[in-house]
């Protein structure tokens, strides 16, 4: 039986898993720099997010938010199905006792009892249950790893509402200065039409476009009402306002670091999680091979008793045995090679899964990277376009006033202007967000696995 054993440890009954050869080269994308070092994805959120304001609601949401509760308790599933699997290894026992009361033809009625305890020890030769073990030690694992993903995901959902609302903040205040701006322009045109200088056509053309804006006021609000439910939803509230700071206020690290994509199989949740799949699948198949081999258990009572014939009488005697049983498949239709194959498929299912979400996450760090750079190369472009569209409209009113240059160049200048400004804001925020998923994309932080697990 110790040959038998040793000759199945080449059909990896006992092989501990080891992680199948993936390539990481130009992961993140060709052109990307790349260098073991610290990255983003490494800050503390506290670092990450500096506003006092974000960081109280960050807080509040990684106490209320159903989805991290429902984590935790998912953790403890998988704990308790671990600390089950470990005391397979020992054996049982079950106190059983017995007692009947008998009378053959009218006879005066016998009674008898046992009082045994019975114990139970299957010997794990075959590595049956060390696989199910190691298999439940990967599912406590991914768990963990699934908890520390929705908390990662939390944090940077709510910091990306909280700065989609400072966005809105923003562009709601440039247009609303806009309408006053164009109430002022469409009272000019007034005056100047009384004065024989313009035509009912401009004054009206002024006018329309001033309710245009106003109409977008109205949008905006119901935007940021909308955004503001969204993330009570994640803090686990009811809708109320957000107290939030300004746009121009937030600072975020400017360095963009990514490290080597290799640091992502150990920063990224979701990536630990999928390998933590493929190796509860490798061990699922170690399991089904094992079950092809024989199982032996050993089996015993020890008790007291009055029932084992006529040398045994009231008070009852102690009586003890010990069986042992060796179980060895012999014909089954061969259901038990069929479960190999299916859990075989499923560990190849699980090792293309396991690349795939690979190749996402550097999709995802690349696209994340590609959003702040650019928005960060747009910024000094956009200061020099909102400067000369200033100019432009400046210019452009004083000729309407003194020469004959038609409404129609004013209208362009301003609508443009005021185009620019919103443009300007949604860069900003592109920046932001950029840097939040890039944040993410890198893992998150690891300091929030040691929160996590400690319940912080």
């Amino acid at each position: 039986m110790i040959a038998a054993a040793a000759a199945l440890c080449g059909c990896g009954i006992y092989k501990p898993y080891t992680r199948p050869e993936i390539k990481t080269d130009d992961l993140y994308g060709a052109g990307v720099a790349t260098a073991d070092t610290l990255t983003l994805g490494d800050a503390h959120w506290h670092e990450m997010f500096s506003d006092k304001e974000l960081q109280q609601l960050i807080e509040l949401g990684l106490q209320n938010n159903t989805d991290i509760r429902s984590a935790h308790l998912r953790v403890q599933e998988a704990e308790a199905t671990l600390k089950s699997a470990r005391l397979a290894y020992l054996p049982s026992f079950n106190f059983t006792p017995q007692g009947t009361v008998s009378s053959f033809d009218l006879q005066p009625a016998v009674k008898t009892y046992t009082v045994p305890v019975t114990a139970s020890w299957q010997l794990d030769i075959f590595g049956g249950i060390t696989n199910a073990k190691r298999r439940a030690r990967a599912l406590y694992e991914q768990s963990s790893e699934y908890r520390r993903a929705v908390r990662v995901q939390l944090i940077s959902g709510i910091a990306n509402l909280y700065y989609t609302l400072l966005m809105l903040d923003e562009q709601l205040e440039v247009s609303t200065q806009t309408v006053d701006k164009w109430r002022q322009s469409t009272q000019m045109m007034r005056d100047l039409k009384q004065a024989g200088m313009a035509t009912e056509a401009a004054v009206a053309q002024y006018e329309g476009n001033t309710y245009a804006i106003e109409a977008s006021l109205y949008d905006l609000k119901y935007q940021i009402r909308q955004v503001e439910n969204s993330l009570c939803t994640l803090l686990g509230q009811a809708p109320h306002t957000i107290a939030r700071g300004k746009l121009e206020a937030q600072r975020l690290p400017e360095s963009l670091a990514t490290g080597v994509p290799l640091q992502m199989l150990t920063n990224r949740p979701d990536i630990k999680a999928a390998e933590y799949s493929l190796m509860q699948a490798y061990y699922a198949t170690a399991e089904a091979r094992s079950a092809l081999y024989p199982s032996i258990t050993l089996s015993g009572t020890a008790g007291w008793t009055n029932s084992a014939g006529s040398a045994i009488v009231n008070p009852g005697k102690f009586l003890w045995s010990v069986v042992g049983q060796l179980v060895q498949p012999i014909f089954n239709a061969g259901a038990g090679r069929a479960r190999v194959k299916i859990m075989k498929a499923q560990q190849e299912e699980a090792r293309l899964a396991f690349g795939q979400a690979l190749l996402n996450a550097g999709a995802e760090v690349n696209n994340a990277l590609a959003q702040t750079q650019s928005a960060r190369a747009k910024n000094e472009l956009r200061r020099n376009q909102i400067a000369a569209l200033e100019r432009a409209v400046e210019s452009t009113e004083l000729l309407m006033r003194y020469s004959p240059t038609t409404y129609v160049e004013v209208l362009t200048a301003e609508q443009s202007l005021l185009a620019a400004r919103l443009s300007q804001i949604a860069d900003r925020f592109d920046e932001l967000q950029g840097a939040v998923n890039l944040y993410r994309s890198l893992g998150g932080g690891r300091d929030e696995a040691v929160e996590a697990e400690t319940g912080k």
